[in-house]
């Protein structure tokens, strides 16, 4: 971990490059920016790549021995060599968006040693901004998080896609199959208790998981992946088997079921 005198200047830098790198965003989505597709049939718009290039101008120039990992940049893998290496989503909800919604956010996180310190994750539409310091505990706009936590999964709102919550359906448990929000959002959801567990299936991306992992642990919850290990981010490999987030008692409820589906 690194010194609090250290950790903390590093959590000024990235809320002030998150702060701002909202507002362009904000900026952007009253403007008709151009969009495409990638090679993976995913959407991006010029938004994503500006604010990527606010980001990284802003967080690269004031830590350049950190290594940096971002949806929207080359992969350069000399990042797996340092200690601490910044992890971006420059937007994450494109879709939402491009169309001109709310379901999208700015966030970043700082790993060190495979694990996040400091994250921020902004929802500019809205004005939450989400904050947490390792040690620290988890914050909405200044307010401190707590995940809601049960020894028992009746009543529990838990969200997901589909697929990734029919074994918890099957087994009678009520599940929220429509909500717009990306896994950074749902991750914030959990630890605000605004949602009690949230449910992901499949490769997930380390920039889509880092922000929204210390979030959660921050205000008492548990993130792991499908098989209940912690993640370890800043691997030559930039993605994740699955995603459970929930308090503790519930996670281990919610594993013990998804292992026997």
């Amino acid at each position: 971990m690194p010194g609090p005198d250290r950790l903390q200047a590093d959590a000024e830098l990235l809320f002030d490059a998150v702060r701002q790198a909202g507002s362009l965003a904000m900026t952007l989505l009253r403007q008709r920016v151009r969009r495409w597709s990638k090679a993976d049939g995913t959407p991006v718009t010029e938004a994503d790549m500006k604010v990527d290039a606010l980001l990284s101008g802003m967080l690269r120039a004031r830590r350049p021995g950190y290594g940096w990992l971002s949806e929207e940049s080359q992969d350069d893998l000399t990042r797996t060599a340092r200690d601490h290496c910044w992890v971006v989503d420059p937007i994450d909800g494109t879709r939402s968006f491009a169309l001109g919604g709310a379901h999208w956010c700015v966030a970043a996180a700082l790993v060190h040693n495979g694990r996040p310190v400091l994250a921020a994750v902004y929802q500019p539409v809205t004005e939450e901004f989400y904050s947490a310091i390792a040690g620290d505990g988890a914050q909405l706009n200044g307010t401190r998080l707590s995940a809601g936590d049960s020894a028992t999964l009746k009543d529990a709102r838990v969200i997901g896609n589909k697929s990734s919550v029919a074994p918890l359906i099957a087994d009678g448990i009520a599940a929220d199959t429509s909500a717009e929000l990306p896994l950074l959002l749902r991750l914030a959801h959990v630890a605000a208790d605004r949602a009690d567990a949230a449910v992901s299936i499949g490769m997930r991306n380390d920039w889509d998981l880092a922000a929204g992992d210390l979030l959660v642990h921050e205000a008492g919850g548990l993130v792991s992946d499908l098989a209940g290990q912690r993640y370890v981010f800043n691997r030559t490999q930039t993605w994740q088997h699955g995603m459970i987030a929930a308090g503790r008692r519930r996670h281990a409820l919610i594993h013990g079921k998804l292992e026997k589906a």
